[in-house]
């Protein structure tokens, strides 16, 4: 997928961001415990933080998001939503490689979770990501700078 670029995302953003996370994760987390859909929402909501989230658009279009937050000793890639018409094109893969690109050049430490049993796990694994721990709901990833 190459024509697609990132925008700043505005506190405009976060309704859409929170119907998008809501359409993406229902399947996966019904798996894991019972959805609540208000739950789901009042999560992005209490972290949300516009300077960290880029919107990713494709031909102008909006087709996701993704955060990259810089902690103490690595950076998180939060937040990765993915329109589903925009699945499975090699977006994700695009999108995280320059991320990553980013990181190694900062020579930073990258993490993220990822939920029990998401297929997302896989496009992490393929980019450098490992296995560091894990909970009922989660498993958490990271991956050291190339």
């Amino acid at each position: 997928m190459a024509d697609w670029t990132f925008r700043p995302a505005t506190d405009d953003d976060l309704p859409r961001i929170a119907d998008l996370k809501v359409l993406v994760i229902r399947e996966h987390l019904e798996r894991l415990r019972p959805w609540v859909e208000e739950s789901a929402r009042q999560y992005l909501y209490e972290r949300w933080n516009a300077a960290n989230v880029r919107i990713i658009e494709v031909a102008g279009v909006f087709a996701g998001c993704v955060a990259l937050r810089q902690a103490d000793d690595c950076r998180w890639i939060e937040q990765f939503y993915l329109v589903p018409e925009f699945q499975g094109q090699g977006l994700g893969s695009a999108v995280l490689g320059a991320l990553l690109e980013e990181c190694d050049r900062d020579r930073a430490v990258v993490r993220l979770d990822v939920l029990q049993k998401s297929p997302a796990r896989r496009l992490y694994e393929r980019h450098g990501f490992e296995f560091e721990h894990e909970d009922a709901l989660d498993v958490f990833l990271v991956r050291h700078p190339r």
